[in-house]
This record gives C-alpha cells, structure tokens and sequence, in this order.
C-alpha cells in the first residue's frame, strides 16, 4: 500500500510517496514499532511521516510527547543527512567554488554543507554535486517558557530548552545574528577568563546580536537550564548549541518574546 503523506518542512509544501508495506496498521503501537524499524534503517524521511501520523491519529496518547520530540530529532537528522529535502538545492560545483564561498552565496554555514554532505574537510571537487542549504532559519525565544524554536517560516523545526535572564532582564524584540564564536572568552569585569575554564559561563559557543553584550551560548551549568537566572543571555547546554551553531549563518533573525 502507497500511503502518500503532506510532509511539512521549510516554506514549501511537498507531497512524499512513501512505501509503507504494511497493510492496514491502526494501532499506535505498531506504528510506532515501524517508525522505529525505519529510523534504524536510515529511512528518515519514512520514519518521520509515521511519528507525524501518530501525532495527527492518537493525539490523546501518552507518547506524543516522545513523538514529538522523535519528529523534531529526524528534522535534524534529515537535515544533517545528504538527502534533498524542501528547503534545500542539489547543487554542482563549479571551477573556482569553494565551500565557504557556496555557504554565502545561499546563506548557509560551512559547517552545516561539511555535515550534511559527509565531507571529512573542506576541499571540493568540480562536478560534484553536493546538497545546500537555502531557506532562511529564524529563532523565537519564549522567556516565559525557557524555550527556543528554530523554525523555518511558521514551521517548527526543533524546540530547546533554554535559560533566560534572571528577573525577565533578558531583552524582548527582533535581533539579527552578528558574530559567532567557537570556545569564546568571557570579558567579565575586572577579569579575561578562557576557554574551557570551569568559571567561563559562555561555554562552547557564542552567537551574539546586534545588541552589544547580549547573544546565544552554551553553558557550565546545565542543570539551571529552564530557568531564569541569567545576565540577560540566552543559554543552551553545549550540545544544542553546538547544533544550533552548526545550522545558523550570521544574520539570522532572532525574536525573543516575554
């Protein structure tokens, strides 16, 4: 049986055939088992479609929390895969391309073209065909959830949990990405403390904004994440923001919301 399925990512829609030989299925629980199967076979696109399924079909079920977060975890995994999906080009590179010079032209980052075309380095070939990146991310931080939506036009691609300025001293507004930095020093006052010092609160990576002093980073103190208890910056712990360093230019919007 051909289940065809209205797959949701970026700003464009797109109808996925996906070969789901199965019969009829109806229980949550088996559905479930066979997004697992494909999610172990690298079958993300399939897989996905499943758990999206389940939360569109059982939507009073005690998993779709799980479900949730497996269909924004396979959003990511999609995105660092090489397959071609909304909101990225099959591109051939050409005599006097380089990757860096490929990431502005569409907008996107070096790291994330390295990623999600399997590149052990940045050195390219012409002719070959890569997968881009070429849909503007943008970020809605909610301060009074302590969370961050990465998302592409209204589609939410992954939610992380954040902590945010201790008495709401965390700005509200529009900002753009400025500058981003990897093991950033922390010019506190009166004192340079380095990287990967146990008292450097910026943790692994830095994205400022427009607005001086303030921007996105990592953490020394991962279990104050879902609080508000910061300096006014947005903090992920070093995984997510490792991720989300990965996938976003310099330029990126970012809204933060009381």
């Amino acid at each position: 049986m051909v289940l065809s399925l209205l797959v949701m990512f970026g700003s464009r829609k797109s109808w996925v055939s996906v070969d789901i030989k199965k019969g009829k299925i109806t229980s949550a629980s088996a559905l479930s088992a066979q997004a697992k199967d494909y999610e172990a076979k690298g079958s993300f696109l399939e897989a996905r479609s499943i758990y999206q399924r389940l939360l569109n079909e059982f939507s009073a079920s005690g998993e779709v929390a799980n479900w949730h977060k497996k269909t924004e975890d396979l959003n990511i995994a999609l995105l660092f895969s090489p397959i071609v999906i909304p909101g990225s080009v099959l591109y051939e590179i050409k005599p006097g391309d380089t990757l860096l010079k490929i990431a502005r032209e569409f907008k996107t980052t070096l790291e994330l073209l390295i990623r999600s075309n399997n590149l052990s380095g940045d050195r390219i070939m012409p002719g070959k065909k890569i997968k881009v990146w070429n849909a503007p991310f943008s970020i809605l931080v909610d301060k009074s959830q302590n969370i961050l939506l990465l998302k592409v036009n209204e589609d939410v691609i992954k939610t992380y949990v954040v902590s945010t300025g201790a008495n709401n001293c965390t700005p509200a507004g529009t900002f753009k990405i400025v500058n981003k930095l990897i093991h950033p020093t922390w010019f506190k006052a009166g004192a340079v403390v380095p990287p990967g010092s146990s008292e450097n609160v910026l943790g692994s990576r830095w994205m400022g904004f427009d607005l001086a002093g303030y921007g996105i980073h990592g953490t020394t103190e991962p279990q104050s994440l879902g609080k508000q208890v910061t300096q006014g910056c947005v903090r992920l712990a070093n995984f997510d923001v490792e991720e989300l360093y990965t996938l976003i230019p310099v330029g990126t919007e970012v809204t933060i919301v009381d």
